[in-house]
């Protein structure tokens, strides 16, 4: 499964510290018979550290396969 971040979209506090992280995706398999969508939540203790597009995709694959696991 190809995944793409397409965006991520930080929530702030009043005290300009990150809240809660949106990581945008998209994804699809080699021959584009599947495709996913969506956006996974993050706290700002899960953002901090995984800021790169590498950890995030990674995140987002764990994500997708522990809901999936679950259907």
């Amino acid at each position: 499964m190809k995944i793409q971040i397409k965006s991520t979209n930080v929530q702030y506090n009043d005290q300009g510290e990150v809240n809660t992280v949106q990581v945008h995706f998209s994804g699809h398999n080699d021959s584009r018979t599947i495709h996913i969508n969506g956006y996974i939540p993050l706290t700002a203790e899960e953002y901090t550290g995984n800021e790169g597009l590498a950890a995030l995709t990674g995140m987002v694959r764990q994500n997708l396969a522990d809901q999936l696991a679950v259907v």
